[in-house]
Order: C-alpha cells, then sequence, then structure tokens
C-alpha cells in the first residue's frame, strides 16, 4: 500500500502559504543595545551556547543549546507575556508549541495569537524531521536524535528552574501543527502527568493510514516535492528541505506491517486506541480543513481520532473548518499559515480560559 503512496508523495503540493500577521523582522538586537531578558542557568543536560542568544524584545527571545541527546546546536524561542518584568511575584501557564516539518522555532512569529499576555510560550527546535521521538537509528549523518528526551525531560525542567512558571499539569499544555501535531498528541499520551491540554492543527495523527507514513517516509529520504510549500514554514513559494538523506528506517523502523514489522510505528501512533486512552482527564482539541493532497489525509485522521475518543468517552472538541470559508479569509482549508494562525486565535483564548480556571480552583 505504501508503494502507491510514495508517487504522490513526489507530486508538488500547491498551496497558498500566508505569513499571517507577521510583524516587519528587523532581526534580533546585539550587544549594549539588546533589551534585557531573563538570565538562563545551565542544567538539566542543557549547556547553552555563548553569544547565541537572539533578542528581538524583551519579551521575545531565543537562546541556543546544547545536549548529548541530539547532535548539534539547537534553539528554544520564548514568547513572555509584557507583564513578565512588571509582575516580578506572578507565575504563569506554559504552552509549549511544536512547529512542523521542514520547519523552525520561528515560524511560530507567523501565528500572533501565541504572543499572549496570559501564558509563556516557548518553541523548541524540533529538526526538519525530528517526528517528536527517540529515533530508532542514532548513527545516521545527523547523529544523536532523542527528540523525546531532549523536549520532555531537559527543556521542560530547564524552562521551569529559569523562568517564573506555574509548573502543575493544570497549566502546562503541549500544541502543534503538521509533524508538531502528531508529536503534541504524543507528548500528552506519553506524559499525561505534564500537560493537561493539547491540540493538533492538521496533524498526521493516525499512524496507520498509509499516507501519514508516506510522508514520513518523504521527510527521511528528504522528497522536498513532496510537500512542497505545505510545510510549518511560512514563506510564500518556499518549498520544504527537510535536510540531510537518511535511511527510510531512521525514525521509527520498516513501515511495512510484515510480522510485527512496523512495531514501533504502531507503539507511536497518537490515533491507537490505548495511547488515546491515556488522554482521561486531558482536553484534546483539533483542527484541520480538508483540501489538498495533505489535509485531505489530516482530515481523516482527525475524525478517526475523534470517533476514538467518543468511543473512549474521553471528550474532545474537533473542528474541521474544511475549505477555510468559515475560519478566515486568508484560509482555503490547506496546509498553511493562513488556516493555522486563525485557528490558533481561536483556540488561544480557549486556553487561556481553561488556564484561569485552573488558577481560581
Amino acid at each position: 500500500m505504501l508503494r502507491s503512496v510514495l508517487p504522490r508523495c513526489r507530486r508538488a503540493v500547491g498551496v497558498l502559504v500566508a505569513a499571517v500577521g507577521m510583524a516587519a523582522f528587523t532581526g534580533p538586537a546585539a550587544g549594549a543595545d539588546a533589551p534585557a531578558i531573563p538570565d538562563f542557568a545551565d542544567g538539566f543536560g542543557l549547556t547553552q551556547v555563548a553569544d547565541a542568544t537572539e533578542v528581538y524584545s524583551s519579551t521575545d527571545f531565543t537562546i541556543t543549546v546544547t545536549t548529548p541527546q541530539v547532535s548539534g546546536p539547537h534553539k528554544i524561542r520564548v514568547f513572555l507575556p509584557r507583564d513578565y518584568a512588571a509582575a516580578p511575584d506572578k507565575r504563569w501557564p506554559v504552552t509549549y508549541f511544536l512547529h512542523g516539518g521542514g520547519g523552525s522555532v520561528d515560524d511560530a512569529a507567523a501565528a500572533p495569537a501565541l504572543r499572549s499576555d496570559n501564558m509563556i510560550t516557548v518553541v523548541p527546535d524540533g529538526g526538519l524531521k525530528g517526528w517528536y521521538t527517540n529515533w530508532l537509528m542514532q548513527n545516521t549523518t545527523l547523529g544523536k536524535a532523542n527528540w523525546e528526551t531532549f523536549h520532555l525531560d531537559q527543556i521542560i525542567p530547564f524552562i521551569d528552574a529559569n523562568l517564573r512558571t506555574l509548573d502543575d499539569r493544570a497549566h502546562r499544555a503541549v500544541v502543534g501543527l503538521s509533524m508538531g501535531g502528531s508529536g503534541a498528541l504524543h507528548y500528552a499520551q506519553l506524559r499525561p502527568d505534564l500537560f493537561a491540554h493539547t491540540a493538533s492543527l492538521s496533524g498526521g495523527t493516525d499512524f496507520a493510514m498509509a499516507e501519514v507514513r508516506g510522508a514520513v517516509l518523504a521527510t527521511e529520504l528528504n522528497l522536498t516535492g513532496a510537500w512542497c510549500a505545505a510545510s510549518s514554514s511560512p514563506g510564500p513559494g518556499t518549498c520544504a528541505d527537510y535536510g540531510p538523506y537518511v535511511d527510510s528506517d531512521a525514525v521509527f523502523g520498516s513501515p511495512y506491517p510484515v510480522l510485527g514489522a512496523d512495531r514501533i510505528w504502531n507503539a507511536y501512533d497518537p490515533a491507537a486506541p490505548a495511547n488515546l486512552s491515556r488522554l482521561d482527564g486531558t482536553l484534546v482539541t483539533l483542527y484541520t480543513g480538508d483540501q489538498g493532497v495533505v489535509d485531505a489525509n489530516t482530515a481523516k485522521a482527525a475524525a478517526t481520532v475523534k470517533a476514538r475518543l467518543d468511543r473512549l468517552g474521553i471528550p474532545g472538541r474537533l473542528v474541521n473548518y474544511a475549505n477555510g470559508a468559515s475560519l478566515a479569509p486568508t484560509c482555503d482549508g490547506g496546509h498553511h499559515y493562513g488556516c493555522w494562525a486563525p485557528a490558533l486565535a481561536d483556540y488561544v483564548p480557549r486556553l487561556e480560559a481553561a488556564f484561569a480556571a485552573a488558577a481560581s480552583n
């Protein structure tokens, strides 16, 4: 079945990519001209790279760290509430935003809603094709690739130690889109002790679908034509670059359901009933369009997840905005920030209200 998918993955996907609400980017301030930001201390396996911090404002900055868990330096972008410095005794909820394949931490700037005055938003590097998991193969051209450990066991305690967070699960969310949409559900399922809220936007959430497995293979093999202009990158007219070629079994092992060869895919699968059952007590939200090659399949995946949540008796909210007409003028129902930015504008106030309700209890 996968063999019939891969040729389609090589065809370019034509979609409108809109950088909604992005302010003019003039680059980070440097040296004495840089606004003051919180000091960060190394720890939890993370070491900051000297002189690599990018400061856009006192509430928008990126630090760069190294870790033995993932080869190379990696960025962490942070959006603070405007009152963070002025309210030194106040602690804040935290949302972790997971970018999509071919994307970076800077893609989050295309979604103004993530710059909330009611929560801290943290955007960790997820790699061009990290898939928010610890890879099966650790000896590819990319080296160590324990993304799951990096995010859950290192970045979260690092952020809690260095920023004034509310560090209980009721005040922590994980949200992602595309590749990050599957990652968000996976992380919420793997660590229900950490997250009380999760949202997936156009996520490849059903790993039993041949189309989703084909998309993962396309990123491993860097088939840039597969999702041309359909990565999380908000730049119009660009094609995703998924980085150096790695073995097609590098991330999850063999994708073929023969004699249990695809057991890692099945264990990770965010749509598997056993994994969905771990979301009992977690607020789950799904957004998707249904237009184009990519979101036509994410719509099927989201419908499967919602139906299985219903059967498990776990509340979940599914917003299928179809061709986008009901969502925003910038949305055509495709796989891009013209839809994701207004979807996040709908979701974030709901999340803020849930955080506020938890604080009052």
